[in-house]
């Protein structure tokens, strides 16, 4: 008899994935370039996209009236409060924090891609592994850290000293920032196994097929919801509403 012949090897998603990007970056991009009304458009308009896809997922599992309405208001809270608190952020802010989400998405997918290893929580995502939280943590340490020296070299530049990179390092309190960007990075992560978690119990691969080799609003910004909640309040907290 003929040998049996060999199931083709599968193919990789990556260069459907990186083009899906590079398209939501630029349309993003775009918006916070334009700032203003836009901006605040586009976030309310990311944010009622994934609330609709979250109501999908409650509906796939809820088995009452009751259940789902406490499903939906659950929904309503977690992402509207990291709607709101993306339109109150600063443009500045915002790139910081949708820079580290990205960071900590890219590095986790290589980091655990390359080691490989013990899985996280298999039961709720086979694929996270804890060389990837490493990655996705010491990315997103890397991104906070080079955003708060440029911001620190930013500040220097309008003293009356003028731009020096040594008082920028001198007063960029860098150690924080790796530290505060790679808690972010853990918190980021967090959402994704929330919206994995979520996922499994309806019984789907992805919230939807809008974004091709990303799914659905939430699978994109799964990480970003708990990330600007995190950030947004401090940030309010702290006076930033008034600055």
């Amino acid at each position: 008899m003929p040998a049996a012949s060999a199931a083709p090897p599968a193919k990789s998603d990556l260069p459907v994935r990186v083009a899906s990007a590079v398209v939501m970056l630029v349309i993003a991009g775009a918006a916070i370039w334009r700032g203003g009304l836009v901006l605040q458009v586009f976030v309310a308009l990311i944010g009622l996209g994934i609330f609709a896809e979250y109501v999908g997922l409650a509906a796939k599992i809820a088995p009452d009236p009751a259940r789902m309405g406490a499903a939906v208001i659950t929904g309503a809270v977690y992402v509207s409060w990291a709607t709101l608190a993306l339109g109150l952020m600063p443009v500045p802010l915002l790139i910081a924090v949708v820079g580290l989400v990205i960071c900590t998405d890219v590095g986790a997918y290589f980091a655990g891609r390359a080691i490989g290893g013990p899985k996280i929580a298999p039961a709720i995502s086979p694929s996270k592994t804890w060389a990837g939280l490493a990655g996705g943590m010491a990315a997103a340490a890397l991104w906070t850290t080079l955003f708060a020296l440029f911001v620190s070299y930013a500040v220097s530049a309008i003293s009356p000293t003028g731009p020096g990179l040594a008082n920028a390092f001198n007063s960029a309190r860098l150690g924080l920032a790796a530290l505060t960007g790679a808690g972010l990075a853990i918190a980021a992560q967090a959402g994704d196994f929330y919206e994995s978690w979520l996922k499994r119990r309806a019984g789907v691969k992805d919230s939807s097929r809008l974004i091709p080799g990303h799914g659905g609003l939430f699978d994109r910004f799964d990480g970003l919801l708990p990330v600007a909640i995190i950030v947004g309040t401090t940030w309010a907290a702290t006076g930033g509403t008034r600055s």
